[in-house]
Parts: C-alpha cells; sequence; structure tokens
C-alpha cells in the first residue's frame, strides 16, 4: 500500500472502532479487521503495527476468540489491550486466571516511566479499568511496567520482540493520558510518520470519482446530515450535473431543517447539482401510529425511507451511479460481526430493491465522523453545516419516547429549537459534544395560569465526548438551564414540566432510543 498504517485486530471489543479513531487522530492511517485474518494477508498489507482489541471472552475458554502465535514472530510490533493483553500472555506462556476481585471504572496505575509506551506520562495515572480475568503472571522475557493493588501485570512488555501490552483501556477519555500512551506506540514503537491528512483524501477521492464514473449518471439519497451531506458534494465537485440528489423530507427533522437543507443544495444554493425534495411527512406519521418500541421505530423509518426514494428513483429512470453516505463505523459494525449491537442503524441494513443502477459509490467508507467534518471544511461547506449537531437517521422518532404523531414532533420541535437557540447565546455550543432536548412519555399535574394542566415532560441532554464511543453528562449553568426551562414551559404549548439528564455513556446511550 502507499500509506503507511496500523491493523487494530477486533476480539470483539466495544472499542474496537475507538482504538482506530485515535490512532488517526495521531495523522496515520488505520483499519479494523477481524481478529483470525490470515497471517499472509497481515503481511500484505504490511503495517507498521498491530493493536488487539479488547473482548468480553475468558482467554481459557473453550472457542473464545485467538490469532495465530506466529504474528508474534512478523517483526511487526504489537501492542494488546485488556483481552488482547491477556491474549498476548495466554499465547507466549504467562498465566491469565480469574481475578480475585474485578476492576471496573477509574483506577490509578502506577507505570513504569523508563517503559518506551510510558514516556512522558505521570508516575500514577488514572486509567479505566473493565476486567475480570488477569494477567497473574508475565511470560518470560516480559518485563512488568505497570501495577495496581489488584493488578500485578497492569502493563508488560518485550522490547526485544516488540511486544507491548496493558490490561487497562488507553484509548476511551476516561483514561487521562490514554492518548500520549498510544501516540508513544505510534510514534516510537512503530516510527510512523504521521502523514494521513485530509487535503490529500479530498484531492484524490476526487479525482477517483471522476475517472470511475466517467460520463455516467449518479443518483444520491441526501439526509441533510454532514455524511450525506459531504459525500454530495464530493460527488458535485467530481462529475457535477451529472448528479442527481434526492432528498426525503420525513417529518422527523429538527425544525426549519427542510428549508435550511434545500436553502443550501437547492436551486438557490452553491451546488452543481439536481435537487429533488419529498415532503413525505404525513406518509411516515401514519406508518408509525401505534408504534412504541423503538427498534420496531427505527425499521419502520429506515425501510419507509427506502420505499419513498425508490418511488422517487424510479421516476428518475436508469442510473449508471448510487452513492451512500456509509463511513467506517457502518463498515466495521456491518461487516465483523463480531462485536456486541447495541442497537440498529439507519444507513446498514437494507439497500433500495428496485432502482435501477450498476455500481454503489461509498466516498466516506474509509473515514470517521470527525474526518468527515474535516474533509466538509476542505471542500468549503459551510461551516454551520459541518459542525450541524449529530443527528439520527430515525431522527425526532428516536427522541420521542413512546408513540410518534405530528403533535409530539411539534413539540420536541419547538422545545429542541429553544434549547439549541440558548446554549449559542450562552457560547456552549463549541463546548458541548451534543446536545438535544427528547419527549418523554410522562404526563404529570402542573399549575399554569391558576388552571390545573396535565402535560409532558421534556428532557434536555448535553454530553461531553470526543468519540461518542463514551461521554460524561456535560455540567450546564444553572441560569442557562433556568432560561431554557421558563421559555420552554411558557412558549411550548403542551409542556409543563422540563428534566435534565445526567446519566453518563455507558451506562446509557447518548440518544433516548
Amino acid at each position: 500500500m502507499d500509506k503507511e498504517m496500523v491493523i487494530v485486530l477486533d476480539f470483539g471489543g466495544q472499542y474496537n472502532q475507538l482504538i482506530a479513531r485515535r490512532v488517526r487522530e495521531c495523522n496515520v492511517y488505520c483499519e479494523v479487521h477481524p481478529y483470525n485474518m490470515s497471517l499472509e494477508k497481515l503481511k500484505e498489507m504490511n503495517p507498521k503495527g498491530i493493536i488487539f482489541t479488547g473482548g468480553p471472552n475468558s482467554v481459557y475458554a473453550k472457542g473464545s476468540p485467538k490469532c495465530s502465535k506466529d504474528v508474534f514472530e512478523l517483526g511487526i510490533p504489537v501492542l494488546g489491550i485488556c483481552y488482547g493483553a491477556q491474549i498476548v500472555s495466554y499465547l507466549l506462556d504467562g498465566s491469565v486466571k480469574t481475578a480475585p476481585v474485578s476492576e471496573y471504572g477509574k483506577t490509578e496505575v502506577e507505570v513504569d516511566r523508563t517503559s518506551v509506551l510510558f514516556s512522558d506520562v505521570s508516575e500514577k495515572t488514572i486509567c479505566w479499568m473493565s476486567h475480570t480475568d488477569y494477567i497473574e503472571k508475565a511470560p518470560e522475557g516480559f518485563k512488568i511496567t505497570a501495577h495496581t493493588p489488584v493488578c500485578p501485570v497492569a502493563a508488560m512488555e518485550n522490547t526485544e520482540k516488540q511486544l507491548y501490552a496493558v490490561q487497562f483501556h488507553p484509548e476511551v477519555m476516561h483514561t487521562q493520558e490514554g492518548m500520549k500512551m498510544l501516540s508513544n506506540f505510534v510514534y516510537k514503537v512503530c516510527h510512523c510518520k504521521g502523514d494521513w491528512r485530509m487535503d490529500s483524501f479530498v484531492e484524490t477521492t476526487i479525482a477517483q470519482i471522476r475517472e470511475k464514473v466517467g460520463d455516467g449518471k449518479v443518483l444520491c439519497a441526501l439526509s441533510g446530515g454532514v455524511d450525506s451531506s459531504v459525500a454530495a458534494v464530493l460527488l458535485s465537485k467530481a462529475v457535477g450535473c451529472q448528479l442527481t440528489c434526492v432528498f426525503v423530507d420525513h417529518g422527523l427533522l429538527r425544525k426549519n431543517e427542510g428549508d435550511e437543507v434545500e436553502a443550501v443544495f437547492g436551486p438557490e444554493g452553491h451546488y452543481d447539482l439536481n435537487f429533488i425534495r419529498v415532503n413525505a411527512q404525513e406518509r411516515f406519521y401514519s406508518k408509525l401510529a401505534g408504534v412504541v418500541e423503538p427498534e420496531q421505530k427505527r425499521k419502520i423509518i429506515g425501510e419507509e425511507f427506502i420505499r419513498v426514494f425508490e418511488e422517487e428513483a424510479k421516476k428518475i429512470g436508469a442510473v449508471d451511479f448510487l452513492v451512500q453516505g456509509t463511513i467506517y463505523p457502518d463498515v466495521i459494525e456491518s461487516g465483523l460481526g463480531k462485536s456486541a449491537v447495541i442497537k440498529s442503524h439507519h444507513n446498514v441494513g437494507g439497500l433500495p430493491d428496485y432502482v435501477d443502477f450498476k455500481e454503489i459509490i461509498e466516498p466516506l467508507r474509509l473515514l470517521f465522523k470527525d474526518e468527515v467534518r474535516r474533509a466538509g471544511l476542505e471542500l468549503g461547506i459551510p461551516e454551520h453545516l459541518v459542525y450541524r449537531q449529530p443527528f439520527p437517521g430515525p431522527g425526532l422518532g428516536i427522541r420521542i419516547i413512546g408513540e410518534v404523531t405530528a403533535e409530539k414532533v411539534r413539540i420536541v420541535q419547538d422545545a429542541d429549537a429553544i434549547y439549541r437557540e440558548e446554549i449559542a447565546k450562552a457560547g456552549l455550543d463549541k463546548r458541548l459534544g451534543q446536545y438535544f432536548a427528547a419527549l418523554t412519555n410522562m404526563r404529570s399535574v402542573g399549575v399554569m395560569g391558576d388552571e390545573r394542566t396535565y402535560d409532558y415532560a421534556v428532557v434536555l441532554r448535553a454530553v461531553n465526548t470526543s468519540d461518542f464511543m463514551t461521554a460524561e453528562a456535560a455540567k450546564l449553568p444553572w441560569d442557562v438551564l433556568g432560561v431554557v426551562t421558563n421559555r420552554i414551559v411558557n412558549e411550548v404549548k403542551g409542556v409543563n414540566r422540563v428534566l435534565v439528564d445526567t446519566t453518563s455513556k455507558p451506562p446509557a446511550t447518548i440518544e433516548f432510543e
């Protein structure tokens, strides 16, 4: 390959994507592959380093995932994380057993700062532990480089064979100096240069699309979110009006968002493409009538989106290429099949059955969300669109607990608009990872204007996160929350109570359903 890379071998850990993202933050290209990929494929890809992920199994259990011991003889540096560390120990005849006391959460770890992995790391540092097994004894030739009172081998290394292992998770935000450790592995152990850059990606991708498409016709489903928007602009830059974008407004967008998307991509916008807007709000509300189960709502919305898109595509006729805004997390989650599924994703699990096209183009399939945003800025997409708050494909359908109705959509749209407006006024919008209002299915008694009310409760959610894999509840100023609350109960008909969600991820997810 023409670029240096690090490969993550996935043993079923929930943080497989996050490890790859952290490596890419070091400007080093990284891919996730199954733990059992062949040695021949590994050699062919010629990585500068290999990282083993965590996983839910015990290495000594029958049928637990294991790679070939020969991977340690390739001369490629290896870093094992959590279960991956135990794999290193187990395969090299160390001892892995059930820990007398499990460790979970933030833990003080004492490290050996003479280790290149812990260069510039504090002697005592807070790390995120999540294990019930532990390495009781390191394999021969390994030096123990970190420990806790509970875990005698919190890290170990064999510098001669370039093998490193840590029992904790350096990739999560809860490990305070985790990025130092990972960058030490990438730069000081693997000797990567760090030349993975977004400007060259954009330039190369546009050229590749132009060559592939030629004079062909291209069709794109445009949601208005950052992924589909960046994909559409990439295609527009490459092939211009050979591209037709179909925007399906399912009535579950944020307040005025449909009009905002049309203003950017429609006839009055700045992009050379054909734009079609389909207003299908009532159709989606009808399909969702009486449905309360979250997964069922997601599937109905996803399925109906495809049906509407198909109908519009039939009017256009045969096209040569279909564009999808698939990004790398979608590829990992749908392709490896070993990690736990928390909930289905709107852009995985179905292609239109009756759209007449020859080939799919997925220009963003190698990028994580933050990289998609950087690509958007390189393409000159307006910053307010690039940094628009993350929004799920099923839209407000999963920010409304219980049945979705037009009235409930109106309530949550109005409440959310007030919340976002006041957060921006307070100058907090750029500091938060994600924030939004959701509508509970709870109604309670209130008093407004000396009259008894029996109305809904709105929940305000705000989190700080760099990766959306883990998140901490944001501590919003009380005066800002007071203004938001006052405005919502006074301006949004049908709401008499405002709650604040202070739960982190885990144990909660960022979205409500």
